[in-house]
């Protein structure tokens, strides 16, 4: 499908919105993505294993995605404003608790309680922007959105590196928590009341409008593409700073730097991307970028040591790769349902996402193997070529999703 028409001008609010969506994004992704980079400090500081570091990056998760659930039947029933403050305000209390665990019990105890609320946020967000937004425009408003994923590689995964490597690992989940309270304040002070669906529903109670979410067949096909195009990318994930560090020997000074730079391809190549979903057929850009990600990721994968100017070429290769399968996918899911059903789709859309990619982080900490906290991972290549299974898989999916949304 290409987007021929030209997509219209963002009104000044429109723009508030994006940035304020942009912002809230940025802090629950640098409060998941941060797990990532602290991982080998967190393994070693908490004497524990990849199984168990596994666990409770697949605690936000799981917890995120029956959350999600739990939820979808009411996201419809309120105005879209007050259920993202409300959420988010508990995503800032899960974080700052996190900051506070003791021990790896207390962690994947915070963990738990920061995905049931960090874990629907995405989900009114994308609600927002379905609502807000005509479908020419939404390459690009994903595109600005998802830079919070950039943003949060440029500066707040290397600013949390940085002080975790001073002051401790508990530190930067602080910091998160403090930059999300203040985010809270100005969404509630900025952000104007949406209700404009509350007036287009038709089932009278929760669990008939959630049981009609589901039922749609459309809807299935968008669930189970973003399942699958979520479990490849969480499993290399969890342990890419421990690979890095002690199968790539990339110094932990090193280490920052690389997600600086990956953060900063992240950063200028998501709104080209976003822009170019709005002219090409989103679903080309999608396979094309897929079949490059494969390839990318097993190369890495299968690196020993590896001087730093490789290993950094590689990641921006493979970040550019992975986030040029992420917008133009998400663009199109949002077109899937009507409005009146937008809110409880997104939310067990996001669900789903959120577990699988539990699922996906679970079967990597099963996967891997460390002798010792300073020994290289080994059977990373077996997780690339798992990844590369179900990304061939999810092409197919994505291709259906294009023909539904052409209709």
């Amino acid at each position: 499908m290409t987007n021929s028409s030209p997509a219209p001008a963002l009104s000044y609010y429109q723009k508030l919105v994006i940035f304020l969506l942009a912002i809230t994004q940025f802090t629950v992704v640098l409060d998941f993505m941060v797990m990532s980079p602290l991982g080998d400090i967190m393994m070693k500081s908490m004497n524990i294993n990849t199984a168990q570091f596994g666990v409770a990056v697949s605690a936000y998760a799981f917890s995120a995605g029956i959350s999600g659930l739990l939820t979808a039947g009411f996201a419809d029933k309120y105005d879209r404003k007050k259920l993202l403050l409300f959420f988010y305000s508990g995503f800032v209390i899960g974080t700052f608790f996190c900051a506070l665990a003791p021990n790896h019990f207390w962690l994947v105890a915070a963990r738990i309680v920061t995905g049931i609320f960090g874990g629907v946020i995405g989900s009114i967000s994308l609600a927002i922007v379905a609502d807000l937004f005509d479908f020419q425009q939404r390459g690009k408003v994903m595109g600005f959105i998802q830079m919070g994923f950039g943003v949060s590689q440029v500066m707040g995964i290397p600013i949390g590196l940085y002080i975790a490597n001073q002051w401790g690992w508990h530190v930067p989940f602080l910091a998160i928590a403090g930059l999300a309270a203040i985010i809270a304040i100005i969404i509630l002070i900025k952000l104007q009341p949406l209700t404009a669906h509350l007036a287009l529903q038709q089932e009278n109670t929760v669990l008939k409008h959630l049981l009609h979410t589901v039922t749609l067949k459309n809807h299935r096909i968008g669930f189970m593409s973003t399942a699958l195009l979520s479990i490849g990318g969480f499993m290399m994930m969890p342990f890419g700073s421990a690979f890095a560090i002690n199968n790539l020997k990339i110094s932990t000074h090193q280490l920052p730097i690389l997600f600086m730079v990956t953060g900063v391809a992240a950063l200028i190549s998501m709104p080209l991307i976003g822009k170019m979903s709005d002219r090409v057929d989103r679903f080309k850009i999608f396979a094309i970028a897929t079949l490059i990600a494969a390839v990318v990721i097993n190369i890495y994968a299968h690196y020993a040591e590896t001087p730093f100017w490789i290993v950094l070429v590689t990641n921006v290769c493979m970040m550019v790769a992975i986030m040029s399968r992420m917008v133009p996918a998400s663009a199109l899911t949002s077109a899937i349902p009507a409005p009146q059903y937008r809110g409880s789709f997104m939310s067990i859309n996001a669900s789903l996402q959120q577990m699988a990619g539990g699922f996906g982080a679970m079967i990597a900490g099963w996967v891997i193997v460390q002798k010792d906290r300073y020994a290289p991972l080994e059977h990373y290549d077996w997780l690339a070529m798992i990844a590369t299974g179900t990304m061939i898989i999810t092409i197919f999916l994505v291709y259906r999703v294009s023909k539904i949304v052409q209709k």
